[in-house]
């Protein structure tokens, strides 16, 4: 068996002009999870990510905490790039003007309408310039080149919610509104772990952040 561990990016600045970009806290959860991979001995063979600003920064914090030179080499995979959750939400809103949050919205209520546009999107209903189809091939195409890794090895991922959900999905087999569902629950930097072999892929832990679930860090617990 191998295993690989996918990793959400830490805390972007939403709300800002430019999201693609971590916030102060997202750094720090991206240290501390590094932190604590390096306090349990725990190393990786590969290492890949988006290439996304906010997968670069997520990917430099880890090597802070794992006390590896940010010189260090790991390989930019442009398919575990977050969907177009702009377009998504822009498209879904014009269709449905009614359904759009107010200024005075909350991040829930934004997630809420972009799990319904997601949903439209999968559906058919808007056609951003990526199709659902053509997100459901590049996250199939970067999850076949992880599984060729050898035999006992571990590689790190570290990429955007959807993408994650999207790949999660297609392990489980579950239907399109489990990528939804699934985009709506991931941490930033929460872990989940998969094992795999030639035959099979299975899916050990989802979702966890045991470097921030302790006193003094739940705060900096977060989904954005």
């Amino acid at each position: 068996m191998a295993e690989f561990i996918l990793v959400r990016h830490g805390q972007a600045s939403f709300g800002a002009d430019n999201y693609d970009n971590l916030s102060e806290i997202g750094w720090q959860q991206s240290r501390w999870l590094g932190e604590y991979w390096r306090d349990r001995g725990i190393g990786f063979d590969r290492l890949i990510c988006g290439d996304l600003l906010r997968h670069r920064q997520t990917t430099e914090g880890i090597y802070e905490g794992l006390e590896i030179s940010k010189k260090a080499s790991y390989s930019v995979f442009p398919q575990l790039n977050e969907f177009d959750f702009l377009a998504v939400v822009r498209l879904y809103g014009a269709l449905y003007p009614d359904r759009v949050p107010g200024p005075d919205a909350s991040r829930v209520d934004f997630y809420r309408f972009l799990k319904q546009g997601m949903l439209a999107w999968a559906g058919g209903e808007i056609a951003p310039q990526e199709s659902w189809i053509d997100f459901e091939a590049r996250i199939a195409e970067v999850r076949k080149n992880i599984c060729d890794s050898p035999k006992g090895s571990r590689t790190l991922i570290v990429s955007s919610g959807g993408a994650i959900a999207m790949m999660l999905t297609q392990v489980l087999g579950g239907p399109v509104s489990t990528v939804a569902n699934l985009n709506m629950q991931i941490q930033n930097t929460a872990i989940s772990h998969l094992f795999f072999s030639a035959e099979n892929i299975s899916l050990h832990s989802f979702n966890h952040v045991p470097h921030l679930n302790r006193d003094k860090r739940r705060e900096y617990i977060t989904y954005s």
